[in-house]
């Protein structure tokens, strides 16, 4: 007989639901209630018993199984071990051992508008595990050796390559360094500009977590605003003509959307070489551009070595990945391979491994090809339903931004949100502290499908009244 498993759920802890399904689990073995060979429910019909994505739960029973709690077969179905590993019983929290407040909802279980991650239904997931099992199987049985702190030369050609054909961006794969995503290339660039005591432009609204990235390094963020034509230049200029770096999410500004123009591009690069600044381009999003073509990389106009760009994989593979990449101007080549020799955090040699095979194949080109397509239909599809309830929004990059009235809190309704099964983001701690804000929400696009979207929007509605 299948058990019935009473677990409950707390969507608004720091603890992801796939580990709270599996901590109840294991709770539910070392009481007795599950004995051993007990069969469980299949993560299926556990999944719509507790209202989460099947992922969810079937992440919960890989790790049990590869803990030997349980085991699965197809005709028997999932069972209790016959004698469970119980160490992963629940143990009391260590202190501290959560993350700080800020940053809880970067690392909370996926959930319906969720920003920053990706579509899991629409990606190659047997292809790239495939490729994945042959390089970890290749490095444990190669000789054992460092691997270059720089990156994995392989993976390093096929950024350069596809930098080239898809951001218009030419640079030797001696310029490209990998990187723990995006939050280890910008360490990696704060570390070899060394403006400590500077100050650097920041867009506002601009990523909260790059902003305090400044801070922690010495360095003082200028918010600077951005309009439909991206960051104001000019308004740089007046508050801060001798910062030492801007830091700019040319491509898509983050969160708004805008491109930044072309002529906002020239007086960018122009500032920069007139003053020796250096611009940090965040690249977020690379070529998903939802409506048209993705405009050149910033770097792609630069003739006198100003721009970083920094890119990641988090968007268009899996932020699981942890990888990214920095292209480094030729001057600054010998003194970013120094410091990622001394400092650097490339993720191991395996992953770079399958991610360059996947490059080289053509398999990464075809599947950004193909979710634009899935991302731009989900996107008017939302921002379809939102309008048809009378709000207004606007989709820039992955996200549409629901705007809402100055004196309902963005931030309270985000945080209740959450106990609902939804993650939008608040629009107003994307703005300097200290300053004016506008009140809006930030919906995740990849995380919402056709099933999902109208019992989101409509929960997402009757939260948003009850605060109106």
């Amino acid at each position: 007989m299948t058990s019935v498993l009473d677990i409950r759920l707390d969507r608004s802890a720091a603890t992801t639901l796939t580990e709270q399904i599996r901590l109840g689990i294991l709770a539910a073995i070392g009481s007795g209630a599950l004995a051993p060979g007990t069969r469980l429910p299949s993560w299926l019909a556990l999944a719509a018993q507790l209202g989460v994505a099947r992922g969810t739960v079937k992440a919960a029973y890989e790790r049990l199984a590869d803990a030997q709690v349980i085991v699965s077969s197809r005709p028997g179905g999932t069972r209790v071990a016959d004698h469970p590993v119980l160490a992963g019983l629940p143990m009391p929290p260590a202190d501290g051992d959560s993350p700080p407040a800020a940053y809880r909802h970067l690392l909370a279980a996926p959930g319906v508008f969720q920003m920053g991650v990706p579509a899991s239904d629409g990606f190659p997931t047997r292809l790239l595990a495939r490729l994945r099992a042959q390089t970890a199987r290749a490095e444990a049985a190669a000789p054992a050796v460092y691997p270059d702190p720089r990156g994995e030369v392989e993976l390093r050609r096929e950024i350069a390559a596809h930098l080239a054909l898809a951001r218009g961006l030419e640079c030797r794969p001696s310029q490209v360094f990998v990187t723990a995503g995006f939050a280890g290339g910008l360490a990696l660039a704060l570390q070899v500009l060394g403006a400590e005591g500077g100050r650097a432009w920041m867009e506002n609204p601009g990523f909260f977590q790059s902003r305090r990235a400044l801070e922690l390094a010495r360095v003082a963020p200028v918010p600077v605003p951005v309009d439909e034509e991206g960051i104001d230049v000019a308004a740089g200029i007046e508050c801060a003509p001798d910062a030492a770096l801007a830091l700019v999410t040319p491509g898509q500004q983050a969160p708004l959307g805008a491109t930044l123009s072309l002529r906002r591009r020239t007086e960018l690069i122009a500032w920069a070489a007139r003053t020796g600044a250096w611009i940090v381009e965040d690249d977020y999003l690379g070529e998903l551009q939802l409506k048209r073509r993705a405009a050149p990389a910033l770097a792609s106009l630069d003739r006198g070595g100003r721009v970083i760009h920094i890119g990641s994989f988090s968007k268009t593979i899996s932020p699981a990945l942890r990888l990214g990449f920095v292209v480094a101007p030729a001057g600054l080549g010998e003194r970013f391979a120094e410091v990622a020799m001394c400092l650097g955090s490339a993720p191991g040699p395996a992953v770079q491994q399958a991610v360059a095979t996947f490059m080289r194949e053509g398999h990464y080109m075809r599947h950004l090809r193909r979710m634009k397509r899935v991302y731009a239909a989900r996107g008017d599809a939302l921002q379809s339903a939102l309008e048809r309830k009378g709000y207004r929004v606007q989709i820039g990059g992955l996200a549409a931004l629901l705007r809402l009235p100055d004196d309902v809190p963005d931030a309270a309704v985000a945080h209740e949100a959450r106990t609902r099964g939804l993650a939008p983001e608040p629009l107003s701690t994307w703005f300097h502290p200290g300053g004016t804000h506008q009140s809006g929400l930030l919906l995740g696009i990849a995380t919402v499908n056709e099933a999902t979207l109208p019992s989101a929007c409509t929960r997402l509605h009757e939260l948003i009244g009850k605060f109106a």
